[in-house]
């Protein structure tokens, strides 16, 4: 999976909706590894981030999402 991107006047970057979906939520963490940038997704986190992880909600074939059957 490949895109291409470019930053805004503020340093923005949109992350194509494609690999937002593949990383399973909205909290991510950067490094640098070998003069590579890399994303890693974040799903366990506590404290001041706790509040922006993406709740994930596994529903069972027979349940719709006001959880009746």
């Amino acid at each position: 999976m490949k895109q291409l991107g470019k930053d805004s006047s503020k340093g923005q970057v949109t992350i194509p909706k494609k690999f937002r979906e593949f990383l399973g939520t909205n909290l991510i963490r950067f490094k640098v590894i070998e003069g590579r940038i890399v994303i890693k997704p974040v799903k366990d986190v506590s404290g001041i981030f706790k509040k922006y992880v993406k709740k994930v909600y596994l529903l069972k074939k027979s349940e719709n999402l006001s959880g009746k059957k």
